[in-house]
Parts: C-alpha cells; sequence; structure tokens
C-alpha cells in the first residue's frame, strides 16, 4: 500500500488555488474536467515532493470543484445563472492536512502577510495550524527539531478553533 492523496471539496477554485498555491506555497501538479461530470479535479503537492508527484502522481493535494450542486439547477439540470455553489460544511470533522516547513517562523509571518489567520501560533517552535477558505485545519511541522520559542510567538493567543 501507498499514500496517493487528500481530496477536499472547495466551494470557489480560484480563492482555493490562491490559498494554497500562492500562500502556502503548494504547486499544481496536473488537473482534470470532466464536462459530463460537472466538475474539475485540480491536483497539488509541496514543492519538496516534485519528483516523486511527476514520477508516482503522489503524495497530492486534490482540489474537488463541482460545477453545480442539487440547489443550483434547474428543473432540466441546467446551472441556474447566479446560483450559489454549495458551502461545505465540517471541515474540522475532516481532521486536518500536515505539512512540513524549512522555518515555521517564516512560514507562518508570510501566511500572516498574505492575510490568512494564524489559528494556533507557533509557541513552541514546533507546530502551527490555519485554516483554507473552506476551513480545512492545516497543520504546520518544522523540519527536524522545534525553533527555540520567539516573539511575538510565544505571546500570541489561538484565534478560532483550528
Amino acid at each position: 500500500m501507498r499514500y496517493l492523496h487528500t481530496m477536499v471539496r472547495v466551494r470557489d477554485l480560484d480563492e482555493s488555488l490562491d490559498f494554497y498555491c500562492n500562500k502556502l506555497g503548494l504547486v499544481e501538479s496536473h488537473r482534470m474536467d470532466s464536462e459530463a461530470g460537472r466538475f474539475t479535479l485540480v491536483y497539488l503537492h509541496a514543492p519538496q515532493d516534485a519528483d516523486q508527484a511527476k514520477k508516482m502522481h503522489a503524495p497530492l493535494l486534490e482540489l474537488t470543484y463541482n460545477w453545480d450542486t442539487d440547489d443550483c439547477m434547474d428543473a432540466g439540470g441546467r446551472a441556474m445563472h447566479g446560483a450559489i455553489a454549495e458551502d461545505y460544511q465540517g471541515g474540522r470533522n475532516f481532521g486536518h492536512l500536515a505539512y512540513e516547513v524549512d522555518n515555521i517562523y517564516e512560514t507562518c509571518q508570510k501566511l500572516m502577510d498574505a492575510g490568512v489567520v494564524i489559528n494556533r501560533p507557533p509557541r513552541d517552535g514546533r507546530m502551527a495550524f490555519i485554516r483554507s477558505p473552506d476551513q480545512i485545519s492545516i497543520e504546520l511541522l518544522q523540519k527536524g527539531g522545534p525553533l527555540a520559542p520567539a516573539e511575538p510567538w510565544l505571546s500570541m493567543e489561538n484565534t478560532g478553533s483550528w
């Protein structure tokens, strides 16, 4: 057995790609659009997993974007103009994604500068949590051992749930 990918549903593909690629730093590996199924799958990988992702199509994060939902379709099964996509609930029930980072303080600062809330700051120099636009909990873990506790992280309180 080998790990392939984790799938999360997203309600706004552009917003999610901005978060996962531009802010978190993942890279798009490949994508698939299904006109018949009315969905798009976008596969992302961490930069250090590029060779493995190319060779084995793993480990990946699969973003699933459903073009229509039952609430957004008319009686003939066509998407209604101006329909609002399904609001996926229960991100915390999913658990979390986890990524190893080279410097947890630099990563958290970069995310904060991009407008991402650090829900659980890295007070211990080892672990932090953030959330995606769809409320998927993401754990960031310091590569190797923890960094020495440092401000402003040491004094930061939790924000929301993680």
